[in-house]
């Protein structure tokens, strides 16, 4: 008498397939926290433009501080030497872009791919916004009488502080689980003092105003909180717990495979054969 032979069939391992919808809702969430951060900066930088226009005491502290950081800077050649070099080559955009570039490949790399699109989308998204705005505010740079500086395109936000914002962030938030926790701290204040450095250069030498620097840190700030709640959201979306800002958005990084692949599925159990009839 014939046997009847049964086939099995493999059904979809259940985390892989929450994997697969955790990094759908991953790639939605990190290209709309970009288009949020970049449709509220355009309301946020005309409404700074009209009170920079029509409200005094705000141009008083730009015109102020634009005058004496520019006497500082005739009186005192070797110090505004100093400021150019900080801002034309370590803290220029291109510089940092670059080492965010390098970062971006490194975490491809260690395979670590949406920590990777993270960095990118923030850094890229960053980038842009800035452009942006730049575009529609149209604000005209500090006209001073025997500049020690030049700077082409429009002011406001200052796309030095809005770059030096993003850019360490990034870098920052990446590579924490990397640093010792004794060391942490050290690389806050290291990432801080950039970022302010960055902005009082950009007055000192007299390219942008106060408010144009102000502007820029906001609206990084507002890109990385963005993208990075959007990064969060894919960790609970796949299960993985809660991080805190102190040990930055992965702390996985230092494991040998930081994103590893939706588990094999396990073999099924054969069934039943049906009973055979004689």
């Amino acid at each position: 008498m014939p046997t009847r032979t049964t086939t099995t069939t493999t059904a979809p391992h259940p985390q892989g397939q929450r994997t697969r919808r955790a990094d759908r809702r991953f790639g939605v969430r990190l290209l709309g926290a970009v288009a949020a951060a970049a449709a509220a900066a355009i309301p946020f930088a005309l409404l700074l433009v009209l009170v920079e226009a029509s409200w005094p005491p705000l141009r008083r502290v730009d015109a102020g501080a634009a005058r004496r950081l520019h006497e500082v800077a005739l009186e005192h050649p070797a110090w505004t030497g100093t400021l150019r070099i900080l801002s034309d080559w370590v803290w220029d955009p291109a510089t940092l872009r670059i080492a965010v570039a390098l970062l971006t490949l490194w975490l491809l790399y260690r395979r670590a791919w949406r920590l990777a699109a993270w960095a990118a989308v923030t850094a890229t998204g960053g980038a842009l916004t800035g452009v942006l705005v730049k575009v529609v505010v149209e604000r005209a740079r500090p006209s001073l009488e025997d500049p020690v500086a030049q700077a082409p395109g429009y002011s406001f936000p200052s796309g030095h502080a809005m770059t030096a914002t993003t850019s360490f962030a990034v870098l920052l938030l990446v590579l924490l689980p990397m640093v010792p926790r004794a060391w942490r701290a050290l690389c806050w204040g290291a990432a801080g003092v950039s970022v302010l450095g960055v902005g009082f250069t950009r007055i000192a030498l007299g390219v942008h105003w106060f408010s144009d620097v102000i502007g820029g840190w906001l609206l990084g700030a507002a890109v990385v909180i963005l993208t990075g709640w959007a990064f969060e959201a894919w960790r609970a979306d796949s299960g993985r717990r809660p991080t805190s800002v102190a040990e930055g958005l992965e702390p996985e990084l230092t494991d040998e495979d930081p994103e590893p692949s939706d588990p094999e599925p396990s073999d099924p159990e054969p069934s039943d054969p049906a009973p055979r009839h004689g």
